[in-house]
């Protein structure tokens, strides 16, 4: 059963995209048309990295909107465009992929996609199936004669690369936006695709499909566009950390280290990211605000988010299991009633150390790290800034480890896991 069967609306479609924030650019003049008619929607997802990330993560639950309120979604893999790689927002050529990485890439998408959006009805293509067997003269008869080189140039991407100081621009990815129209027009002939959804640097692309479909079969069909996510207290582009880009892929992005992330966001962007990055409606969303804003210092709202979030991709299972961790961690849980499964997922994140029953305390801090010397060691703990298993110690001559698994702490955020045997 799809969970579109299921979801009892308390806004219109078009409200819930203008509440979430979900609409910049569209070629609809009234944004209450949506609610007309139930859509046949299509979405790209790049496939030219082994992963997607939460910039992509916006993409899907801005897909899921539309689904929860009856519109047939198809999802597609760009297993073709992929290979060329979108030109937009790149001062440079990009370098190709093999067919192979991109095969790979795009059945990591798939599996991904398939977590993200389980309980709900999609269809689900790659658009190498379309394209790949087609001729040059098929692609320039039924697809380039339908382009005004004039418009295209002008596009800011284009025009940039173009200019003076400009890196120039290959054919190759001159011709990416030509593919991206092929496949609205293929989607539209074959499932009756009416609309389309992308981020908000996709806009010239969607409409060239637009443009195409008008001209090469005289319909109507509309675009939106999903604004950039920008983290507002750094002006930045959401999702970036300074490792890198937030992936899906727990090899990638560990579930500890994701459900961290979305721990710690900002304050002032909180609401922002629960309205874009989880499923909880308007009254949920203001009732957790309401207990964020009586008192921040218990981070209500970022612990919401994490949750929630880390359950959409990694499942309830996971999150549940990182919840307790976290809460563990920081004091709010004992670590000796943690599953072996749980364990593992802090033993991975923090140094392990063993020892037998004769080593001293103060031996056992400096081996794990958590202090340079012996003398530093006596001061943390002698200061009170040494805990084991939540436990405080102030005595070198406390030994509270227990035979197996325990957590070591050094004032609020490190930790090692002491093993005894």
């Amino acid at each position: 059963m799809g969970y579109n069967l299921f979801y009892m609306a308390k806004m219109t479609l078009s409200e819930e995209l203008k509440w979430r924030g979900f609409v910049d650019h569209t070629t609809f003049g009234d944004l209450s048309k949506l609610d007309d008619k139930k859509w046949t929607f299509y979405h790209g997802f790049d496939a030219s990295a082994d992963s997607q990330t939460i910039g992509n993560l916006a993409a899907m639950m801005f897909d899921k909107v539309f689904m929860r309120h009856g519109c047939r979604a198809i999802l597609l893999a760009g297993g073709a465009t992929s290979m060329i790689g979108d030109p937009g927002g790149k001062d440079v050529e990009r370098k190709l992929q093999s067919e192979k990485i991109i095969d790979h890439n795009v059945k990591k998408a798939e599996e991904q996609l398939n977590k993200v959006f389980i309980g709900y009805d999609f269809k689900l293509v790659n658009n190498l199936d379309w394209t790949k067997d087609m001729t040059v003269m098929e692609f320039l008869r039924d697809i380039g004669k339908h382009f005004s080189m004039t418009p295209l140039v002008q596009r800011d991407y284009i025009a940039k690369r173009m200019g003076e100081g400009g890196s120039g621009i290959s054919y190759t990815e001159f011709s990416y936006t030509l593919l991206q129209g092929m496949d609205y027009l293929h989607l539209h002939d074959k499932y009756g695709v009416d609309l389309q959804l992308g981020g908000t640097d996709q806009w010239g692309n969607c409409l060239s499909g637009v443009d195409l479909v008008r001209k090469a079969r005289g319909k109507e069909v509309h675009v939106i566009t999903l604004p950039l996510i920008i983290n507002k207290t750094t002006g930045k582009k959401f999702g970036k950390t300074e490792e890198g880009a937030v992936w899906l892929d727990a090899g990638k992005t560990s579930v500890y280290q994701f459900y961290q992330y979305w721990l710690n966001v900002d304050d002032e962007g909180v609401e922002d990211y629960l309205k874009v990055y989880t499923e909880l409606d308007k009254d949920e969303i203001d009732g957790v605000m309401a207990k964020f804003n009586s008192n921040k210092a218990e981070r209500i709202a970022q612990k919401t988010l994490a949750y929630e979030v880390t359950k959409i991709v990694h499942a309830q299972k996971r999150a549940d299991e990182v919840k307790k961790v976290s809460e563990v961690l920081f004091g709010q849980g004992d670590f000796l009633k943690l599953a072996k499964d749980e364990i593992d997922i802090l033993k991975a994140e923090m140094p392990v150390v063993s020892v037998s029953k004769g080593d001293d305390l103060t031996s056992i801090i400096v081996k794990a790290g958590l202090a340079t010397s012996n003398s530093e060691a006596n001061r943390f703990i002698e200061s009170g800034g040494i805990y084991i298993n939540n436990v405080k110690t102030t005595q070198v001559s406390d030994m509270l480890f227990k035979d197996g698994d325990n957590l070591l702490r050094r004032g609020k955020n490190d930790f090692a896991i002491i093993e005894l045997k």
